[in-house]
């Protein structure tokens, strides 16, 4: 069954003026404020009929109705936040929350803390970490060179033209300074076209979208990504050197906040957006150092994967099989 969910649109950083003159962006909301509306009605109907023992709220959304609805009907439910700053639609239902399980420690966050538990961020099966050994089957699978070194540009979907133009400024200065330098680089959804005009190497490649992505992460010497939990957890899980560029944008700056969480703990190299406007270069350099210095590559793989919780999926599941079924220990 579908139901109607609606989201408040706002943006990081953007100014007063802009968000009451935005008359688009307003009347959007407004109208998404009845997609709630109706959603919680479904919602209610729905779980009326189906009464489940507990309900799971990634956050996003979409679970807004569900989650008011579970409130009337007093069904538990559990929350989960990936981000360093937990989602509009947790902090609203949070309240009639059983729990909260979060990606961070619980010290990040504002809900009350007998109610917390830090299980860290869900990642699929398929990310492992990553020996030598598997790092040369995944360049084989992919058809990639077995020597040399790889890096990997990954977090190009909607929204990241600037990150897409930086790379393509860089990478031919790199290319040329390493000549075993292979380049994989993720553009995203219509932007195949990026280097359309670019006279490259071949060990330049560019693709819309990576099928079986833990293949190529794992494949790659260093890795330069966007600051969103779920990526940077399936990286910590692998070992991975990464260079991130936290989307300033996003709703609530939760980018900057992983980021910074990841700086305190050495734990990865970070590079500012704002940077590539004036022309300092902090990215090609960031890239330069781990390429420069495999004992950095391996002590940032290190302490990322230090940090990342690898059994998130099983402790989580745990606790929603005791919520829901209190005589079951898993």
């Amino acid at each position: 069954m579908t139901i109607f969910a609606g989201k408040l649109r706002r943006y990081h950083g953007e100014s007063l003026i802009r968000r009451i003159t935005d008359v688009s962006t307003i009347l959007k909301n407004v109208r998404d404020i009845f997609y709630v509306c109706i959603g919680t009605i479904q919602a209610f109907n729905l779980l009326s009929k189906e009464r489940p023992d507990v309900i799971f709220l990634k956050g996003g959304f979409v679970g807004l109705p569900v989650g008011l609805a579970a409130a009337m009907h007093k069904i538990p439910f559990v929350t989960h936040d990936s981000d360093a700053l937990p989602g509009l639609t947790n902090r609203l239902v949070g309240r009639w929350a059983r729990l909260h399980a979060t990606g961070l420690p619980t010290e990040f966050y504002s809900y009350a803390k007998e109610k917390s538990r830090y299980v860290g961020v869900l990642v699929g099966e398929d990310f492992v970490p990553v020996t030598s050994q598997l790092q040369q089957q995944y360049r084989a699978a992919l058809q990639l060179p077995s020597e040399g070194r790889l890096l990997l540009v990954t977090g190009g979907s909607l929204g990241a033209r600037r990150l897409n133009d930086e790379i393509k400024e860089i990478v031919p200065g790199l290319l040329e300074k390493y000549p075993d330098l292979f380049v994989v680089h993720q553009v995203g959804k219509g932007n195949i076209a990026l280097y359309k005009d670019a006279v490259l190497p071949p060990r330049l490649v560019s693709l819309e979208f990576m099928e079986g992505m833990y293949r190529y992460t794992g494949a790659a010497d260093v890795v330069i990504t966007r600051a969103g939990a779920n990526t940077l957890a399936e990286l910590g899980v692998q070992g991975k050197a990464c260079v991130v560029v936290p989307n300033p944008l996003l709703t609530g700056g939760h980018q900057l906040e992983n980021a910074e969480y990841l700086l305190q703990h050495n734990a990865v190299l970070a590079v500012d957006e704002e940077s590539f406007e004036k022309g300092s270069n902090d990215l090609k350099k960031a890239v330069e150092k781990l390429l420069d210095y495999p004992e950095i590559r391996a002590n940032l793989g290190k302490a990322l994967q230090t940090i990342t919780k690898a059994n998130a999926a099983q402790e989580l599941a745990s606790l929603l099989l005791q919520i829901g079924k209190p005589d079951v220990r898993a």
